[in-house]
C-alpha cells in the first residue's frame, strides 16, 4: 500500500538529479542525527532509565527515517481511489443499540462485561493554550452545588458511578507525558478511595532543528522546551512496553476504551460494549459522528486500496480540500474515541507504521520540527475494524474558552460526572445540536474569560436557546443574562461594551460602546 505522509501536496515534478542530491543529503542528515541521538543516550546518568531512553531514541530515528523516505518518494493519495465505506464498516449507532432494545437488563451480565474493560484517558496535554499552568486535566470546567470540578474529577466520578451501579471493577488508566506525569501523580492521590487509577508515560522525543536536522537538546536532561511528546499514536508502543499492560492482562482485562481527557462526552457506552462482546472478531472500533460546518477540518473514515483508513486534511491534495470539507461527500469525522482488543494491540504493534504528522514550531526563535502520529490512524492495521457513527453528545471537547462556556452553562446538567443536555434545549431544537460560540482574544485565557462574566460561574448567561454567538473586543457580560438565536457583539478598538445584568438578547447585533454606571 502506498504510504501518505501528512506533509505536502505531491503534485510538483522533480528531476532525477535533484532527487539524487536530496537522497544524499537526506542520508547524511540521518547519519548525523543517529550519532547525536547516540550521544544523548550516552549522557543518561541512570543505568535503569538508559535502556528505556535508548528505545525512545531508536523510535525517534525510525520515525525520522520513514518521514524522509516518504517525503522523497513524493507518493500521495490517488484521490479517485478514495471511497466511502459501506454500512458493514460505517455502522449507525441506532443499528448497534436496536440489537439490545429487547434484551432484558441483567446486571450480572453487564458486570461481567465491564470487568473486562479498561477506561484509558490520553492525559499528555498542558493547559497553556487556555492560559493555565500544569496538566490540562486539572482545569476547572464545571461548577455544581458550590463545588468546582476538573476534567479529572468528572472522569473519576463517571468510572466510580459505573462501578457502584454494577458492582464492577473498571480501572482508570492515564497516559501521561513528561509534561504532566509528576503533577498528575500528586493529584490522583485524592481519588485513591474512589477508583483504581493506574498511570504510564508516553515517550519523550527531542525537537529537531529544521535548518540542520540535528536534535535541539545536547544531553539527556536538556531544557524542557527542547523535548516533545510524539502524539497519541505513541500510545500503542508505550502501552505494550509498560509493566501496566501485563498487569491488566493478568487481571483478565480484554478491552480498552481510549479517549481524550478533555472530551467530556466520551463515557462508557454499554451498547457499544455489548456489540463488541457479540462481535469478538472486531479488533478495533473508532467512533465517528456527523460532520457540521464547524467540523470541516476533522479527519474522516474512508476505504482506500481495500483497507479502512483515517483520512486527515493534511493528506488531501490542495485542489481537493474543498471537496474534503464538504458535508455531502464526507459526512462523518473522527471523535478519537477508540475501542480496542487488548491482545490485538500487542499482535498488531510490529506492523504499525502510522501516518506521520509534521508540526513546525519555534524554539529559541528558530524553526524546529516535531514528527507525530495519531492513534486513530492505526485503524487500517487491525482486523475487522469498524466505525460506529455515534450521536453528537459523545463528542464534547473543550479546546478553548468558547468550548468552556458551553459546558459551564445551563445548556448541560451534571449527573455522576456526565454532562446531560438540558431538556429545555431538546424541546426548543428537537435534537442535541449545540450553539456555535466564537469568543474573541479578550476571552482566550481562562483568567481573562472568567473576569468578563459577572457573577462567574453561577450567573453565566442562559444559552439554552442560543444558536450562534460571536464576541469581539472589550465586552463584559452582566449577571443572569439570556442569549437566544444569533447574537453578535463587537466592541471596536478603544471602546467598551458592558452588558446589563438580566438583559435578554435575541437575534441582536450590538456594536459601538456601551458603559453603564451606578447612579
Amino acid at each position: 500500500m502506498k504510504r501518505a505522509s501528512l506533509v505536502a501536496d505531491p503534485n510538483a515534478k522533480t528531476s532525477a538529479s535533484v532527487l539524487d542530491f536530496q537522497q544524499v543529503v537526506g542520508k547524511q542528515s540521518e547519519s548525523l542525527l543517529e550519532q547525536d541521538l547516540d550521544k544523548l543516550v550516552d549522557s543518561c546518568p541512570d543505568p535503569v532509565k538508559k535502556d528505556g531512553f535508548r528505545h525512545e531514541m531508536k523510535q525517534c530515528l525510525s520515525l525520522f527515517q520513514r518521514w524522509r523516505t516518504e517525503s522523497e518518494s513524493k507518493e500521495g493519495l490517488v484521490w479517485d481511489e478514495i471511497k466511502t465505506p459501506g454500512t458493514n464498516v460505517l455502522i449507525p449507532y441506532e443499528k448497534v443499540a436496536e440489537q439490545f432494545v429487547n434484551v432484558a437488563e441483567d446486571e450480572d451480565v453487564d458486570r461481567a462485561l465491564l470487568d473486562k474493560l479498561v477506561v484509558l484517558k490520553l492525559n499528555g496535554g498542558l493547559g497553556t493554550t487556555m492560559g493555565c499552568q500544569g496538566p490540562k486535566s486539572v482545569i476547572e470546567v464545571r461548577a455544581e452545588g458550590g463545588n468546582e470540578y476538573t476534567f479529572l474529577d468528572l472522569t473519576v466520578q463517571q468510572v466510580a458511578h459505573l462501578n457502584r451501579k454494577y458492582g464492577a471493577q473498571v480501572p482508570l488508566v492515564l497516559m501521561n507525558s513528561f509534561n504532566t506525569d509528576a503533577d498528575t501523580e500528586k493529584v490522583i492521590r485524592k481519588y485513591q478511595d474512589k477508583v483504581q487509577i493506574y498511570t504510564f508515560s508516553q515517550k519523550r522525543f527531542p525537537r529537531i532543528w529544521k535548518e540542520s536536522m540535528r536534535p535541539c537538546p545536547k544531553d539527556f536532561t536538556g531544557k524542557l522546551s527542547e523535548w516533545y511528546p510524539p502524539g497519541h499514536g505513541d500510545f500503542y508502543d508505550s502501552f505494550v512496553r509498560s509493566d501496566l499492560y501485563r498487569t491488566l492482562k493478568n487481571l483478565g482485562k480484554e478491552l480498552v476504551f481510549v479517549s481524550n481527557i478533555d472530551n467530556l462526552g466520551a463515557t462508557v457506552d454499554l451498547n457499544i460494549l455489548r456489540w463488541l462482546d457479540a462481535n469478538p472478531k472486531c479488533e478495533f472500533c473508532i467512533e465517528t459522528t456527523n460532520k457540521t460546518r464547524a467540523d470541516v477540518k476533522g479527519g474522516t473514515i474512508v476505504e482506500y486500496e481495500g483497507k479502512v483508513k483515517l483520512l486527515e486534511l493534511a493528506q488531501v491534495p490542495s485542489k481537493k480540500v474543498e471537496e474534503f470539507k464538504s458535508i455531502k461527500k464526507f459526512k462523518v469525522f473522527n471523535t478519537n474515541n477508540l475501542w480496542l482488543r487488548l491482545d490485538a494491540i500487542e499482535t498488531r504493534l510490529p506492523e504499525l507504521k502510522l501516518d506521520i504528522i509534521v508540526n513546525y514550531k519555534q524554539e529559541a526563535g528558530q524553526a524546529v520540527i516535531q514528527l507525530e502520529t495519531a492513534c486513530g490512524a492505526a485503524i487500517e492495521y487491525f482486523k475487522n475494524a469498524v466505525s460506529i457513527n455515534v450521536p453528537r453528545e459523545r463528542f464534547l471537547p473543550v479546546k478553548s474558552c468558547s468550548d468552556l462556556l458551553l459546558v459551564q452553562s445551563k445548556l448541560y446538567k451534571m449527573e455522576h460526572g456526565t454532562l446531560k443536555m438540558n431538556p429545555k434545549r431538546l424541546e426548543a431544537f428537537g435534537d442535541t445540536t449545540i450553539p456555535v460560540i466564537k469568543l474573541g482574544d479578550n476571552f482566550k485565557k481562562v483568567g481573562d474569560y472568567s473576569k468578563r462574566f459577572k457573577g462567574f460561574p453561577e450567573a453565566l448567561p442562559d444559552i439554552t436557546e442560543l444558536e450562534h454567538l460571536t464576541v469581539s473586543g472589550d465586552v463584559t457580560f452582566g449577571e443572569n443574562m439570556t442569549l437566544k438565536g444569533t447574537v453578535i457583539i463587537v466592541a471596536p478598538s478603544g471602546l467598551k461594551i458592558d452588558l446589563p445584568p438580566g438583559s435578554i438578547l435575541e437575534n441582536k447585533v450590538i456594536t459601538g460602546g456601551l458603559h453603564i454606571l451606578d447612579h
